[in-house]
């Protein structure tokens, strides 16, 4: 029973096309594993084929006409009916097979069709796909449409005994997504080399401003035109904090800025998620994600994808949208694609900082490594002669004032080439200078760095100024609500509150107090600088600057505001 069932399932049925044939002549020579049927015409076989299953239909040449045949054989007329279109042209140059799915393309792709086969039929030499066979290659062909569609035709004709043309099988595919497609990776790719590329000449006739301007400008201009991203802020992963500082957003609502986010995988968002575990969230509907915080107004779903530097997960792109399901795989992989060179971009500035602080530094150390030793052979001489020489008062105060010239040579070294950001060509100073414009004047300076802050107060103070001093952000709008100030000199990035709050906290309570903002070498998180100037922002002043510098900008808003 087993055996008879094996041998009927391994049993082929042939079915022959050919006047005046019989099944025992054809059964020789197909061996005995083939079940061989035989009719004179193709409606016998269309009857025959429609209540049977055939492997294969054998026709001789006599008979066989392409387009009778994928008639009769019904699977062959459904070919690709969900993929490529099919269609057969005679000698002619007509269509006189096609398939559903090719006379559902646009009659301009017919017409393509028809026109290009008749070419291939007209054609007096047609070579061979390998050079030896009797049949000749396929041809292909591309349609454009005015509409952005693309079509790809393949031409492959089919010969007779003689070797003559008689038909040409065409085979048309929609490729306008797979152009699409590769189009717009090759466009992503060129952007991403367009993002990074700010060589040294560029770079160096801006100044701190412009560079992040034109960094900024770039990020935007490809997130929003090339990929249709129109709502979308990137965050920066502060390695010492785990915290995800706000770098630059377009189209989001202010209220984005107001979370604190952590690369946490609970409690911090999706932004928190992706920087942890540094995977891509595709969030689909916003509304059932417990991890979603609330961003985009009347926001539907969400696209966040981690920037990566040298496989360090730095920050994150999120993106939203007021569509539902709005981001596809597609698009997924190209803000992936373009991940990592925006992280390179935003990180530009900060390469360049490291470079140069590293270089001082390094600076520092050889020059006092090379002086160190004269100095100390200075000092120690002064020394011996200031104990060879005792009783001679002015002497000694002569040699001493020598050991201290020599002390403050080696601190210049250590403050001037000192990698930390700060001011620039200041010296402690106890004389009292008058100055009409600063003399008087209430100042408030808020950073949280304690040089920048003991430094500034100590120039101002010099002028005659009443200068307080707070660590962090949250205690100088506290001050600014308790008390009225000439001017309020703030850092951009503070603990608590940043430089933009100390910005609006200082213009909500009194709206003509000027605000001078302080940032690290191009740092300016929330679009914090680009905001308050529209909002009536004094100055920005980029750490490191000069003392000159310092009192050029507070003398130029003092008097600004005082008129």
């Amino acid at each position: 029973m087993d055996k008879s069932m094996n041998q009927a399932q391994q049993t082929i049925k042939v079915l022959v096309i050919e006047s005046g044939g019989t099944a025992s002549s054809h059964s020789d020579w197909l061996g005995a594993s083939v079940e061989v049927a035989t009719v004179d015409s193709f409606d016998e076989a269309r009857a025959l084929l429609a209540n049977g299953q055939f492997r294969y239909v054998i026709a001789s040449p006599e008979t066989f006409s392409l387009e009778t045949a994928l008639s009769v054989c019904r699977p062959c007329a459904n070919l690709a009916a969900e993929g490529e279109g099919v269609g057969i042209i005679d000698a002619g140059g007509e269509l006189v097979w096609a398939n559903c799915r090719l006379l559902r393309f646009p009659e301009e792709v017919c017409d393509f069709t028809r026109a290009k086969c008749a070419k291939v039929l007209a054609s007096e030499t047609l070579e061979s796909a390998d050079g030896d066979s009797d049949q000749p290659q396929s041809l292909r062909f591309t349609l454009r449409r005015p509409d952005g569609g693309v079509f790809e035709l393949t031409a492959t004709p089919v010969l007779d005994k003689d070797g003559g043309v008689r038909q040409v099988v065409a085979v048309v595919r929609d490729a306008t997504q797979v152009r699409a497609r590769q189009e717009k990776l090759a466009a992503v790719d060129h952007a991403g080399r367009e993002l990074v590329r700010l060589d040294q000449e560029q770079v160096s006739s801006l100044d701190t401003a412009e560079r992040l301007a034109l960094l900024e400008q770039k990020i935007v201009r490809y997130l929003h035109d090339l990929m249709h991203f129109d709502n979308f802020s990137i965050h920066i992963l502060d390695k010492k904090t785990n915290k995800l500082e706000m770098a630059l957003s377009s189209g989001m609502p202010e209220t984005v800025e107001d979370f604190d986010l952590y690369a946490l995988p609970e409690g911090n968002g999706i932004a928190g998620y992706v920087a942890h575990y540094g995977r891509s969230y595709n969030c689909p509907d916003v509304s059932k994600d417990p991890r979603y915080l609330k961003g985009l107004d009347e926001a539907r779903s969400s696209l966040t994808v981690p920037l990566r530097l040298n496989d360090e997960v730095i920050g994150v792109l999120n993106v939203e949208s007021n569509q539902l399901a709005a981001f596809d795989d597609q698009g997924r992989q190209l803000a992936e694609m373009l991940g990592p060179d925006i992280a390179t971009a935003l990180h530009i500035l900060d390469l360049l900082v490291v470079e140069r602080f590293t270089t001082t530094g390094q600076l520092g150390s050889h020059v006092l490594a090379e002086v160190t030793e004269p100095l100390n052979d200075i000092m120690t001489d002064v020394e011996n002669l200031v104990e060879d020489y005792i009783g001679h008062d002015d002497l000694r105060h002569r040699l001493n004032r020598i050991t201290n010239y020599a002390l403050a040579v080696r601190e210049a070294i250590k403050r001037v080439t000192s990698p930390k950001g700060g001011v620039l060509g200041h010296r402690p100073t106890a004389v009292r200078r008058h100055d009409p414009i600063l003399t008087g004047k209430k100042l408030l300076i808020a950073d949280d760095e304690v040089m920048i802050r003991e430094t500034v107060r100590d120039v101002l103070a010099s002028y005659g100024c009443e200068v307080q001093v707070v660590e962090n952000g949250n205690q100088a709008v506290e001050l600014i609500r308790n008390q009225r100030f000439d001017l309020v000199l703030s850092d951009i990035k503070m603990p608590g509150r940043n430089g933009y709050e100390v910005f609006a906290a200082a213009k909500d309570a009194h709206a003509d107090t000027p605000v001078i903002l302080m940032t690290g070498f191009g740092y300016d998180p929330n679009h914090a600088i680009v905001r308050a100037r529209r909002e009536g922002l004094a100055a920005v002043l980029f750490k490191p600057f000069k003392v000159d510098q310092l009192l050029g900008e507070i003398r130029a808003v003092l008097h600004t505001s005082s008129g």
